[in-house]
């Protein structure tokens, strides 16, 4: 009795029994011979009636022709209302025109990411010297910002370019940083491995072997440290010149937290020029940056280097396409004058992978070239402003090390002719002691 009642209910919804067929059994009763038959009879009949989902349910034509003359006919049916139907445009919200092929690939991207344009597509950076540096990196368990951080312009810089400036851009004190900034694609812990005792000299000796022009010496922040790293970054770039004196060395630093005896330890450590990217404009620093960063913080850093060093070129970096306003951009750079800043490179952020924030506006390369002039206007020694340029970018060394080579004749030159002039005010007071004495003698003859 229970298994009948719990079975009839089931292949009732199973077979859609009519309500006719079902008042024909009778609940209660064991399933018999002529029970099962009628079941399978009504399973039957049921299934012969069963139509495909795109059918409009008209019952089938048992004879076969007419069915195929049905099948034709609705086929033809389709046909025309796909004829008529709507195009691909019809789809897409907003357009009324057809829509090119660049269009149709910048609709389809993911949503809440914009395209890649043409300008910013860069070739794969190959090349002799660029296997040779990646080759003495993995030697000297060395790493680069420029593969860390994927910059897109390794090819050029390491490849030297079209002014052969060769130039590379080192991160010391390991891979890892105790910060997390939202657009920066190094690997971070609150707890980093320990620092290499061996990593200056092992700089060192790398960057003397490569004939590079120009050197970037950069960081990861090291907040779990006592002195945040400043005694290692030191040290790096003065067994650097002890080794290559004639190579530029740029040391793109931490903040050290604003505090100013590690700054200075830095700024007197031989360097050319002392760079501490501000990356942002005032409004967006604790969107943009990790928390212990701060817009007030980088501009003191930057000061207090040049106070430190007064002939020391400081320099600084904005990224733009992150959600900033003109005006934002302007106050920065004005900013960044007052607080005695020579050159400042502006450039496009990238999102280094989805995990990053998502770039909010690529800026055209006529919008870069009005900040170039308005940097000019505001009179840093030297702006450059490009979708790849970066704040450690090629084109920008080699004018600094122009710069700074113009300042080192100028400084020979100088020392040159002071050592001329304390030869000739020697010979003329040996002249005048010499004359003097018979002078003397002649005016007590005369007396």
């Amino acid at each position: 009795m229970l298994a009948t009642k719990s079975i009839i209910p089931s292949v009732n919804r199973r077979l859609a029994i009519p309500n006719s067929t079902k008042s024909s059994f009778v609940v209660g009763s064991s399933f018999g011979s002529s029970t099962s038959a009628s079941l399978a009879k009504t399973a039957c009949s049921i299934q012969q009636k069963r139509t495909l989902a795109t059918e409009t349910g008209e019952p089938t034509t048992p004879t076969g022709t007419a069915n195929e003359k049905v099948n034709g006919t609705r086929r033809s049916q389709f046909s025309k209302k796909l004829a008529g139907g709507p195009d691909f445009e019809d789809f897409v919200v907003g357009t009324k025109e057809p829509m090119t092929t660049a269009q149709v690939m910048q609709r389809m991207t993911p949503k809440g990411r914009v395209r890649l344009p043409e300008w910013l597509k860069t070739d794969i950076p190959v090349g002799n010297n660029v296997n040779s540096i990646r080759k003495t990196l993995r030697g000297l368990n060395l790493h680069t910002v420029c593969e860390e951080a994927r910059c897109p312009n390794i090819g050029e810089c390491w490849g030297g370019g079209e002014h052969r400036t060769a130039t590379a851009t080192i991160m010391i004190m390991g891979d890892t940083c105790t910060r997390g900034c939202r657009f920066c694609a190094v690997k971070t812990s609150r707890t980093p491995a320990a620092l290499d005792p061996n990593e200056p000299v092992n700089v060192a000796k790398a960057l003397a072997t490569w004939g590079l022009d120009y050197v970037v010496i950069t960081s990861v922040d090291r907040d779990d440290l006592a002195d945040l790293g400043a005694g290692h970054f030191a040290k790096t770039v003065t067994e650097v010149k002890a080794r290559a004196p004639q190579m530029m060395v740029e040391t793109l630093a931490p903040d050290f937290q604003g505090r100013d005896e590690l700054i200075n330890q830095v700024a007197v450590s031989g360097l050319d020029v002392f760079a501490h990217n501000i990356e942002t404009v005032e409004n967006l620093q604790r969107y943009v940056r990790d928390h212990r960063a701060g817009y007030k913080q980088s501009m003191h850093t930057l000061e207090y280097a040049k106070k430190c060093r007064p002939s020391l070129l400081t320099k600084s970096s904005i990224m733009l396409g992150v959600g900033e306003k003109d005006d934002e951009v302007l106050q920065t750079l004005k900013d960044l004058r007052a607080a005695n800043v020579d050159i400042v490179t502006l450039g496009q952020y990238m999102q280094p992978t989805k995990r990053h924030m998502k770039v909010h506006e690529y800026i055209t390369p006529e919008k870069y070239k009005h900040w170039e002039e308005v940097g000019k206007e505001l009179g840093f020694l030297y702006a450059a402003s490009g979708p790849l340029v970066r704040s450690s970018y090629k084109a920008g060394e080699f004018f600094i090390k122009n710069i700074l080579q113009k300042r080192a004749e100028a400084s020979a030159l100088k020392s040159q002719q002071q050592q001329q002039a304390g030869v000739a005010d020697t010979i003329t007071i040996q002249g005048q002691n010499t004359t003097s004495p018979n002078v003397v003698k002649e005016t007590s003859t005369s007396i």
